[in-house]
């Protein structure tokens, strides 16, 4: 079992295209294996029963070639659609919740060949840092139990590190795939605003949301991002003509490339070990043969403060349809209006709740052009600001989070503290461009650092070949190896 699921996306189809494998094998090898987990991490909300073995079997019938993930098994976060399975959001007011129609980006992952193992935890309607959020279960970190994975994806950054899936969805609005890949140390991607269709995400920020990839390496990622990429008609935000075609780029290397370090990182409060490992991945790089220079990006420091106003004004709007009369959890009442209340009150945890409270004070009367209507100039004043980089440079590189992962529950009492672990994955959403968080090292608590790099607007590709190229230099899964008591 363990060498059936240490192979890589990449590595898996070789062995089905020349017959050594077969996918029942490898999903029964990862059954086993979230079997033995589970019960320790919580990754999953729902782990597919014995039909994924029967859809498993029927790909014996296909040839292996004409799929491009044959056999592939995948984790999905579970406030994506999946037709006839939970689709909860991580939320006691959709308990119970089986979607109607399979997400786009699902859809296209099982005609691809795929096999959904299950979905996975998450905080509330993505809303948190830490997968501490939500209304089921924590998840642990696989490589200390104590410690958060990270969020909103945790479950899919969780069961992808651990070894219960070598690929799955996530979704991300302020970071929240890249954010739990670094505290997890695997490879999370988001592409640009439009390139992957949203439709069947559950929406937390319309503008923001994006669905993308986590996998243990660059090139499954790429792999993922292929298939799941693309316009859909269904999704009035996807764009039209957009392709891809990341699997094909082969890592150019990082001579050459022109990268720029934002100079307000330098004033950003960060671990000790988060600044080690990012000062050695600039002059790494340097080495390489790329150009490095400090440049200004107006924003930067208060896209924060910027995010949290946008999405939680969208967020307020969005979650208003969560009445207790068409569907989900509903608390009955002598009246409309107490249904409405006791549905919601008790539907609703704690940080939804106060999400949506900031998100209807910043778009009420009075306070609307103090605080929605600046933040809408701030994300024009940032996607400027980014253009103008991108007229010089290549890409834009970044710690992926101030610090390693934290303990579970450290930071549950202190919103604020939470909110800050997006500070460096926020501006790429509030602009709109792809970004990519790869593995970089660990820390000496041997928790996993990552460092991100971000691209101009359909710029995937430059985003995968240097990705690659840092990979490469990295080394993690090479050097990183699991010690005694990890799970990874």
């Amino acid at each position: 079992m363990k060498e059936t699921i240490s192979l890589s996306i990449k590595e898996l189809l070789d062995s089905y295209r020349k017959g050594e494998i077969r996918p029942l094998e490898v999903v029964r090898a990862y059954r086993e294996r979230i079997e033995e987990l589970e019960g320790r991490i919580g990754a999953f909300i729902y782990v597919s029963g014995d039909d994924v073995l029967k859809d498993a079997e029927k790909l014996d019938t296909v040839d292996p070639r004409s799929l491009p993930l044959y056999g592939v098994p995948v984790a999905v976060k579970d406030n994506i659609c999946t037709r006839g399975c939970p689709t909860t959001a991580g939320s006691r007011i959709l308990e119970g919740y089986r979607a109607p129609y399979t997400a786009t980006a699902v859809k296209r992952l099982v005609e691809a060949g795929a096999v959904v193992m299950g979905k996975t935890n998450l905080d509330e309607f993505a809303m948190g840092s830490s997968t501490e959020n939500s209304a089921f279960r924590a998840t642990a970190n696989p490589w200390n139990l104590d410690y958060a994975p990270g969020g909103s994806s945790g479950g899919s950054a969780a069961a992808v590190a651990a070894g219960m899936a070598p690929a799955a969805l996530g979704s991300d609005t302020g970071g929240s795939i890249r954010q739990p890949a670094s505290l997890c140390g695997v490879v999370g991607m988001k592409g640009t605003y439009g390139s992957v269709s949203r439709y069947g995400l559950i929406a937390f920020a319309s503008s923001l949301d994006q669905i993308g990839p986590m996998a243990r390496n660059v090139t499954d990622c790429a792999l993922i991002f292929d298939v799941i990429s693309g316009h859909d008609p269904n999704d009035s935000t996807s764009m039209i003509g957009y392709s891809a075609d990341l699997s094909s780029s082969g890592g150019t290397g990082l001579r050459g490339l022109r990268i720029a370090v934002p100079r307000a990182v330098e004033g950003c409060e960060m671990s000790e070990s988060v600044s080690d490992i990012f000062r050695k991945t600039v002059s790494t790089v340097e080495d390489e043969g790329a150009k490095v220079g400090i440049v200004d990006l107006p924003g930067l420091d208060a896209s924060i403060a910027c995010y949290y106003i946008l999405a939680n004004a969208e967020a307020s709007s969005n979650l208003a349809r969560y009445d207790g009369v068409r569907y989900g959890f509903r608390h009955d009442s002598d009246s409309l209006d107490g249904m409405y209340e006791k549905t919601r009150g008790e539907g609703f945890g704690e940080e939804v709740k106060r999400r949506i409270l900031l998100g209807t004070y910043v778009l009420s009367a009075g306070y609307y052009d103090a605080y929605y209507v600046k933040a809408k100039k701030l994300q024009a004043m940032l996607r400027e600001a980014y253009g103008k980089v991108f007229h010089e440079y290549d890409l834009v590189m970044m710690p992926t989070s101030p610090t390693p992962a934290f303990k579970l529950g450290e930071r549950l009492e202190d919103p604020i503290s939470m909110y800050l672990s997006d500070i460096f994955t926020t501006p790429a959403n509030i602009a709109g461009l792809p970004a990519i968080s790869l593995p970089a090292g660990l820390s000496q608590e041997r928790l996993p650092i990552g460092v991100q790099l971000v691209a101009g607007a359909r710029m995937e590709s430059k985003l995968i070949n240097a990705a690659v190229g840092l990979e490469r230099l990295f080394g993690f899964r090479e050097k990183c190896l699991p010690a005694e008591g990890e799970v990874i």
